[in-house]
């Protein structure tokens, strides 16, 4: 059941996550999908639909850059209805862990 929780949580929290990743600047899957595994333990395969879905909702936009070592990368940036999609879903998480935790304390 732990386990359970916790693919959960982490699945409540990963579009969070990658706008937290995108707020500090432009950034392609790979790199935002290492930086997910390290963080929160979030495999690659989830963040390729997220980021195409985050596209479509307009919370992103992509350019392609060329590399020397492979296809072109696709980057993303946040666009300004991301960053204030962000802003307001740190906020809102905020909240909620500060309530989650308050709850935690009282009981043991």
């Amino acid at each position: 059941m732990a386990d359970s929780i916790q693919v959960q949580l982490r699945k409540g929290a990963l579009d969070l996550c990658v706008l937290a990743v995108l707020s500090r600047g432009e950034s392609y899957s790979y790199e935002i999908a290492s930086t997910l595994v390290a963080a929160v333990g979030m495999g690659e395969g989830t963040i390729y639909p997220l980021m195409r879905r985050m596209q479509n909702d307009g919370l992103v936009a992509t350019r392609l850059v060329e590399s020397s070592s492979g296809p072109p990368r696709k980057y993303y940036r946040l666009t300004p209805l991301g960053q204030t999609v962000f802003e307001a879903h740190r906020s809102d998480w905020r909240s909620f862990a500060t309530a989650v935790d308050t709850l935690l304390k009282d009981i043991g």
